[in-house]
């Protein structure tokens, strides 16, 4: 049963991250999904997997997302 909420989980937050307007809401969205897979992982019994899925899809993607964002942000004069 948790399995099924986690993937109900993982699949919103990744639609609600492809329809967002503001590209920092994505950013926060993707790391959700993946600390959700990370949890998914981990319940499914496969550790190693949980963890990089952590480190990377959790913690790294967005925050690299968000730093592309911030540096191509336009400024208005």
């Amino acid at each position: 049963m948790l399995e099924f909420v986690l993937m109900i989980i993982i699949i919103l937050s990744a639609i609600l991250a492809l329809i967002q307007k503001d590209l920092l809401k994505a950013a926060i969205l993707t790391g959700f999904s993946g600390g959700a897979l990370a949890v998914l992982f981990q319940v499914l019994l496969a550790p190693d997997v949980a963890l990089t899925q952590a480190i990377v899809g959790a913690a790294i993607v967005p925050v690299f997302i968000a730093l592309a964002v911030k540096k191509t942000q336009r400024e208005d004069s």
